[in-house]
């Protein structure tokens, strides 16, 4: 398996929609304009700035870091907790990520908008459900061709509209 082009985007992308994932494993981009990645990047940039410490190891980009207690933790700014599975699946693999390379670190994730802050851990349950995750993205990824769409409720706000239902 080839791990290195696994990205967060990618663990979240499973969890909402495989064919997404496929897309934008294959560089198959949404228009950049369209309204809900900026509202999403808007809020990444304007939230949080006082602890804002983002950093970019690899293939990983984590939106913020801090030490806490003496803890470091990682978290995860989200628009809103509507995937919040596949945010917290997204936030596993970077707490995986850093295991691997020896550094210990819990995470968050955190929703301005609704002003919640949950707490994510790195358990052996989470890591053997992240480590399957892997094993069938890369197979998608693999994949010469997209899985077929299927309609879901976030399809109707999906910067990928147009490539599935137009």
């Amino acid at each position: 398996m080839n791990e290195r082009r696994i990205t967060g985007n990618l663990v979240n992308a499973y969890y909402i929609c495989q064919r997404k994932l496929w897309l934008f494993a294959h560089e198959i981009n949404p228009a950049l304009e369209n309204p809900y990645l900026e509202i999403g990047s808007l809020i990444g940039e304007e939230t949080y700035k006082k602890d804002k410490r983002e950093i970019l190891f690899g293939n990983i980009k984590i939106d913020l870091v801090k030490k806490e207690s003496g803890n470091t933790v990682v978290a995860e700014i989200k628009k809103s907790s509507k995937g919040i599975n596949a945010a917290r699946m997204q936030l596993l693999f970077y707490l995986y990520k850093l295991k691997e390379r020896g550094i210990d670190a819990r995470g968050e994730l955190l929703i301005p908008k609704e002003r919640k802050k949950i707490d994510v851990e790195l358990d052996k349950a989470a890591e053997e459900k992240l480590k399957d995750a892997l094993v069938k993205i890369e197979l998608i990824i693999k994949s010469e061709l997209p899985p077929v769409p299927q309609k879901i409720p976030f399809c109707r706000k999906c910067a990928y509209f147009e490539f599935c239902w137009c």
